[in-house]
């Protein structure tokens, strides 16, 4: 990428827009209808996402998984995504499926995920049903347990920045912004209703009687809401594929720019294309020589050109990403441990004692109250979503940013220090500021970055499409951003286990979120970028 016919071109970063190359793209405004239906993929997500964050630590308790090990199993899937998921943000990038670019990676994400719930919810009873030896049960019921944990969390986490980049794809710079308020509302609705689905105790019901346990039951709703909103998403706004620009133009239209004759370009956009046809930037300024789509493919997505994209990341790029990094850790931190926090701190249980034991029966309780404490954060979530559009002009990025890290902070340290059952439920409000302030703000900065250099690019004199550039996609942006929540989760797999262990209670858990959620407090103020 360093020469251009004998001349050392410029190494310069450049984020890939749907701005056109040689002439302004105007994407259409998308109706209040359609973002809806695009954001019911964060609804689905979201319930699917809460029935597994109240319950797998108590499944997996319940297989008989040692208490040593029950953290680590966040770490096998966030090691994958972390690894994976920018490489496959760029290939989303030059997808050519006649379906689009991102849609194809959704739907297979999306059939991940049923799998994953289906053996980690009915593992035990498929493990049940084929062998009575205890040993050999035991092993095999914590193995399928795992397994299908691994695979859902893996996928839930991964299917974010394709949705991410499908949104960014098709719609105008106002649209994006309307899209992450509503997908970060319907997060909060699937959260809550996820979360209250767990808070029921469906093995007293004719529902649970009829299915057999509870997990069953929980499984079929769930994969009905996550099929039923999936369809509806994929269905929302129709990408047109990528696809070599010179097969398609007649030669007496054929563009009369040397510049762009020369090279092989791709076009995609949304459903309006034949109205407002436009070149693909992304791939129209890769410049250099004539290559096939295969091969242009293969060279974006090669691990050395990934890896100088990364490299070549700007520094607010950079302290966005850690700042995401602090947020994802905190939360987690005390997301993924609440239910159990609940069981045995707040309402003094034990998840190792008999079935028909009093304290197991009362911890018990205490994740179910936890369920619906975790209920009261999405419902807080979603709330603040809704009005956190009107607030953005008033308050601005910055504010709210820092705001959502503090509250978070603040809210958990009292949790950690008082564990009463009604001041922790009114404190779980405060987590659905932080929730909402990670789904958004951190997309609208990106957004806000993006923007700012199409009107640099366009300002710049003597820009061309001959100079050498480091390519990034939208879909590799968000990709980038987004694999934050998997370097979180191992931070957080790998670190309180331990710091459970040597503290002898998971009171250390909401502790620390505290600590790193008013760390990440300065952090925003000081060293993260904001435009305007």
């Amino acid at each position: 990428m360093g020469s251009n016919g004998g001349q050392t071109g410029t190494h310069t970063y450049q984020s890939l827009t749907e701005d056109a190359l040689f002439g302004s793209v105007v994407l259409p405004r998308r109706s209040t209808g359609r973002l809806v239906m695009h954001s019911l993929a964060m609804f689905g997500r979201e319930f699917c996402y809460a029935v597994e964050a109240a319950y797998v630590i108590p499944v997996l308790l319940r297989v008989g998984l040692p208490k040593s090990l029950y953290s680590m199993v966040w770490l096998l899937s966030p090691i994958l995504g972390f690894l994976l998921q920018p490489v496959v943000g760029s290939a989303s990038d030059h997808c050519q499926s006649r379906w689009g670019r991102r849609r194809p990676y959704i739907l297979t994400l999306c059939i991940m995920m049923l799998l994953g719930m289906a053996l980690y919810l009915n593992g035990d009873a498929i493990i049940s049903a084929l062998t009575v030896n205890p040993r050999r049960k035991l092993v095999w019921a914590i193995s399928i347990t795992m397994i299908g944990v691994v695979l859902f969390d893996f996928a839930a986490d991964f299917i974010d920045g394709p949705i991410k980049a499908y949104l960014f794809d098709v719609c105008c710079h106002q649209d994006k912004e309307r899209g992450l308020h509503c997908h970060a509302l319907f997060t909060g609705v699937g959260g809550a209703l996820g979360y209250l689905l767990g808070a029921i105790d469906w093995g007293h019901l004719e529902l649970g009687r009829v299915l057999g346990t509870e997990f069953q039951v929980m499984f079929l709703l769930s994969a009905l809401i996550l099929i039923l909103c999936f369809i509806i998403h994929l269905c929302s706004i129709p990408e047109v594929p990528l696809r070599d620009v010179a097969k398609d133009i007649p030669p007496q239209q054929a563009p009369q720019d040397p510049s762009l004759s020369s090279h092989g370009m791709y076009e995609y956009g949304s459903i309006e294309k034949d109205k407002n046809g436009y070149v693909n930037p992304e791939l129209a300024m890769q410049g250099g020589k004539n290559k096939s789509p295969a091969e242009q493919a293969q060279r974006v997505m090669t691990i050395k050109s990934l890896r100088s994209a990364l490299v070549s990341m700007p520094l607010h790029y950079r302290c966005l990403c850690i700042s995401h990094l602090i947020g994802w850790t905190a939360f987690l931190s005390n997301m993924l441990f609440f239910t159990d926090f609940m069981g045995q701190i707040v309402y003094s249980g034990d998840p190792y004692s008999a079935r028909n034991s009093t304290e197991f029966l009362t911890y018990e309780r205490g994740v179910e109250v936890g369920c619906w404490g975790l209920c009261i954060n999405s419902v807080s979530s979603s709330l603040y979503s809704y009005f956190q559009k009107a607030l953005v002009p008033c308050i601005g990025l910055k504010r709210l940013y820092f705001m959502g890290y503090l509250l978070f902070g603040l809210g958990t340290g009292f949790i950690g220090l008082f564990p009463n059952v009604y001041s922790t439920l009114v404190l779980c409000t405060l987590f659905g500021v932080m929730s909402s302030t990670l789904y958004t703000i951190p997309f609208n900065l990106m957004a806000e970055y993006h923007r700012e250099e199409e009107k640099e690019r366009r300002q710049a004199p003597g820009w061309s499409a001959g100079s050498s550039v480091t390519e990034r996609g939208k879909g590799m942006d968000c990709a980038t951003l987004t694999c934050m929540v998997q370097l979180a989760q191992i931070l957080v797999g790998g670190g309180l286990g331990f710091l459970v262990n040597a503290a002898g209670s998971v009171v250390v858990v909401v502790i620390t979120a505290s600590t790193v959620a008013l760390i990440g407090c300065c952090f925003v103020a000081l060293f993260v970028r904001y435009v305007g």
